[in-house]
């Protein structure tokens, strides 16, 4: 497994600078195919370990934590696929911050979340860039009408912020309702995406 970092803040889009943050960024190799493993929030002063949960991926994908490396983003290597995955994330998010891409497409796998947890990462990827659906409106998406607390807990889980992009998900009076990274990172992707909502 490969982490690196790529701070945003000196990333400037019409009238909106990005927050003064990072993402925290791991690929593996995962049936001989490098992917997307981890995406998100770092604060700037936080140390990288203590914002991704390598001893969960290491049970599920089978590795040493001891292997694990971390590469800043300037050293990283085009020739390594695992390294290649986090490049393109990068200049994908650089991309997406600059108003000039609206989707990803980079390779990620979901797998470590659970059935249920799956189901609302991929309904939340048929969000279109610059629409808002309320959070029981994603828990009748994904068959569970009843359930938008649990869809809530879901998008809190979320490995793959923005990539799978849980902050177009509000509260149905039109209102931010969470998010993980905070409401000042939700607030700024939503503007980013010519969306205003409810204080």
């Amino acid at each position: 497994m490969i982490i690196t970092s790529v701070a945003l803040s000196d990333i400037n889009y019409e009238e909106l600078s990005s927050p003064n943050a990072a993402l925290l960024l791991a690929s593996h190799t995962i049936d001989r195919t490098a992917k997307l493993v981890w995406c998100n929030w770092l604060e700037l002063d936080e140390h990288w370990q203590d914002k991704i949960k390598l001893d969960r991926l290491a049970k599920h994908y089978k590795f040493d934590v001891n292997a694990v490396k971390f590469v800043a983003a300037d050293d990283l290597n085009s020739t390594d696929n695992e390294q290649q995955v986090l490049l393109a994330g990068i200049t994908q998010m650089q991309h997406y911050m600059q108003g000039l891409r609206s989707d990803f497409d980079i390779p990620i796998d979901i797998s470590l979340g659970t059935d249920f947890q799956q189901r609302v990462w991929q309904a939340l990827q048929d969000i279109e860039y610059g629409e808002t659906i309320s959070y029981a409106t994603l828990a009748q998406r994904v068959d569970n009408p009843k359930g938008f607390r649990a869809v809530a807990n879901a998008n809190g889980k979320n490995p793959f912020s923005i990539i799978v992009p849980c902050h177009r998900v509000i509260a149905s009076d039109g209102k931010l309702g969470g998010y993980t990274g905070g409401l000042d990172k939700k607030t700024y992707l939503l503007a980013l995406e010519g969306v205003t909502c409810k204080i």
